[in-house]
Parts: C-alpha cells; sequence; structure tokens
C-alpha cells in the first residue's frame, strides 16, 4: 500500500500499465457496468447548472432520460450517479462519435469551451475507484476485461497506471501531492 496525505492506494496502481484505446473498446465504460457514474455531491450542483450546455451534446435519447429522471439519480445502493439510458445501458450524458465510440458529452462541451467542468471525477479517474472513509480515501484499481487493450497499450508503451491518470489524480488531490506520490513511488 502506498500513504499519500489522507489517500491509501494498492499497490497495484505503480505495478500496472494502463493507456486507454478508444479504438479498441469503442468507450465500454460508458455502457457497461449496473448503474451511471458515480457523483460527489458537489458534482450534482455543478450537473444542474450545465446541464442547459450539455444537453446540446448528448443524444436525444439521454435527453429524454435526464428530463424524466433529472441531471443525476440515486442508484440501487443509494449513491448519487448519472442516470443511464434503458435498463443500465449507456450513461445519459454519452454520445456515439463517427466511429462509433461512446464518449461523454460534458467532457465534449468542456473540449469546446462551453463549460469549465471536465466530467465527473469518477470517469476521469476510471480505472481507479475511490471509496471514501472518515479518515482517508482508498484508492483502488478496478481491473476489469474491457480495459484489456488499455493495458496492453499500456504495456507496449511502458506508461503506468498512475501516470497516465496523472491529470485525474491532480484534480482530485493536486500538484503537490500527486508530486509526493511521484516521490514515493520512484523514488
Amino acid at each position: 500500500m502506498i500513504l499519500v496525505g489522507n489517500a491509501v492506494l494498492s499497490d497495484d496502481i505503480k505495478e500496472n500499465f494502463f493507456v486507454c484505446d478508444l479504438e479498441a473498446c469503442k468507450g465500454a465504460c460508458c455502457v457497461e457496468g449496473d448503474a451511471g457514474a458515480p457523483l460527489e455531491d458537489e458534482e450534482t450542483e455543478i450537473i444542474e447548472k450545465i446541464y442547459p450546455i450539455v444537453k446540446d451534446y448528448i443524444t436525444e435519447e439521454g435527453r429524454k432520460v435526464i428530463e424524466a429522471q433529472g441531471t443525476w439519480v440515486f442508484d440501487k445502493d443509494g449513491d448519487k450517479g448519472t442516470p443511464t439510458i434503458g435498463d443500465n445501458r449507456e450513461c445519459a450524458y454519452a454520445l456515439y462519435d463517427e466511429k462509433g465510440i461512446l464518449k461523454c458529452g460534458i467532457e465534449q462541451a468542456y473540449l469546446d469551451g462551453k463549460i469549465n467542468f471536465k466530467k465527473p471525477i469518477s470517469c476521469h479517474m476510471y480505472p481507479i475507484r475511490i471509496t471514501k472513509y472518515d479518515e482517508f480515501d482508498a484508492l483502488n484499481y478496478d481491473r476489469w476485461e474491457i480495459c484489456d487493450p488499455a493495458c496492453q497499450l499500456g504495456k507496449s508503451l511502458q506508461v503506468p497506471l498512475y501516470r497516465f491518470l496523472k491529470d485525474a489524480l491532480v484534480r482530485k488531490y493536486g500538484e503537490a501531492w500527486y508530486a509526493e506520490l511521484i516521490q514515493e513511488i520512484e523514488g
């Protein structure tokens, strides 16, 4: 285990390689699973505010779901998350690009400079999942076969998971925290 600030990271985060390979997986993490993307409390407020802009980036089906259920929902475990289309199919904020790859409508609006919120931190941090405890956050690598191409690409490029997720980790915990993580792992 790696301890940095109030976060405990599993060794998997330093020992595994990872680079998303959207050409291979087609954005499967936006559709697979048993719920939408987990949301932090402050993210629900942000998503409510940006929805009038984001709705122009998502599918008609996604808009209908959001207008019926709201910009966020409680999942079966009582946690906040994004609504999904149908019976836990793709995230309501997802869209398909011209290659049939699922992408995030929130992120597309961000990339176009329309909003200043990139996407939910749970999506940005994936495949790391955060479990919050009273005194610390536990960061664990969520290994899943849909990401096998990302593991293969990361290994071929020699990009460790913690390096691939630098921007997300800095966004969540800050530059100083990430520098401490690098020092802890690389010396």
